[in-house]
């Protein structure tokens, strides 16, 4: 199974870990190309293409694969019901955590709330 975004995509956690330790901004949504994920990979890309956002790396993970263990099982994601998970990293850390469809709106407000230029 694949994404078919036009994200960078996080193969394995090794990977997730090495950019998060080289990125201060990273955003990732891990899911599958359902209805609830295909609308905030869009708004992703579209973030991405903007140019506002060149501070904030983003990424794409598949849900299904056993290396996103690394995201499932975060204490942050404990309790989500609903796809994707999407998760927000600063220097490292975890910063935010959402499940489910997302907007615009609740998008660009955790963006400019946790990675102000």
């Amino acid at each position: 199974m694949t994404l078919y975004t036009n994200l960078n995509h996080v193969e394995t956690a090794e990977q997730l870990g090495k950019i998060i330790q080289e990125n201060e901004n990273v955003m990732v949504c891990c899911g599958r190309m359902g209805p609830m994920c295909v609308p905030v990979y869009g708004i992703m890309e579209d973030l991405e293409k903007s140019g506002k956002y060149d501070h904030v790396k983003f990424y794409d993970m598949l849900f299904d694969s056993p290396e996103a263990g690394i995201i499932r099982n975060l204490p942050e994601c404990r309790g989500f019901m609903g796809l994707p998970f999407t998760v927000y990293y600063k220097n490292g850390k975890v910063v935010k955590a959402t499940s489910s469809i997302q907007n615009l709106d609740q998008i660009t407000d955790i963006l400019d709330d946790k990675f102000e230029n």
